[in-house]
């Protein structure tokens, strides 16, 4: 799953894009995306900087009042945000500034299908190629091959560990949970979460000092006093894996 924020003054625009990426999911039905809309810059940057919101990947207007995309992007930067920028103006006369900002891309409208397609084919190409790495597991007495990526989490379950995946199934692992995480923990991604989990932090969709929500459905709640711990390595792992 790929989190994608839109942020546009016009609902109109925001109604738009949103149908243009849902016509890319329905043409490449291997690619899911959970979409956030924005009207107003602050209102994006106040998620990124509050909610722990780490998008993918940002479409973001120029135009719109009180702060611009640009402004917006220069903030996020500073913030340490390492999200791919789309911006999308009616005017080429900020694309020095996009540039500055190191922006994926720089969209004049009225945007389209011919123009955004593109654009995420190889966003989504070069993500998906960081993506697949494999582990072999003993899975029910056969030796099985498991992308890395689709591992949300793991949870101790006495002296068995439990995976659990993406579209909600899970299995039972006759291994111990340090066994796991020295195979895990060759890959940035996985961090421990206490004593009983494992998460793979390209499966988070937000955290906070109660609890981790995972893209999957599933809550994991953090032992008392982790928060400002794994906070840090959540927001590391996006600025180094996004570099």
């Amino acid at each position: 799953m790929y989190l994608i924020a839109l942020c546009d003054d016009e609902s109109t625009e925001l109604d738009k894009t949103e149908q243009i990426l849902h016509s890319y999911e329905k043409e490449h039905p291997d690619v899911s995306v959970k979409i956030e809309r924005f009207d107003t810059a602050l209102a994006l940057i106040e998620a990124i900087r509050e909610k722990q919101y780490v998008p993918d990947l940002i479409i973001l207007d120029i135009y719109m009042p009180h702060k611009t995309g640009i402004d917006a992007a220069y903030a996020l930067r500073e913030m340490g945000t390492k999200s791919r920028i789309v911006f999308l103006t009616t005017s080429k006369e900020h694309a020095l500034d996009a540039f500055r900002v190191e922006a994926a891309q720089y969209l004049v409208k009225p945007l389209s299908e011919n123009t955004l397609f593109p654009i995420l084919d190889r966003f989504l190409g070069e993500t998906e190629e960081l993506r697949k790495k494999y582990i072999l597991l003993r899975i029910d007495g056969k030796i099985r091959r498991v992308l890395v990526s689709h591992i949300v989490f793991c949870e101790a379950q006495g002296k068995k560990q439990c995976l659990y995946f993406p579209d909600g199934s899970s299995c039972i692992l006759n291994i111990t949970m340090t066994e796991l995480y020295d195979m895990l923990s060759l890959y940035s991604e996985f961090i421990r979460v206490g004593i009983a989990y494992i998460v793979n932090l390209e499966h988070v969709e937000s955290l906070s000092r109660q609890e981790l929500q995972m893209d999957n459905g599933k809550t994991i709640y953090p032992p008392r006093g982790s928060y400002q711990s794994l906070r840090e390595k959540y927001f590391t792992y996006y600025c180094d894996s996004n570099a």
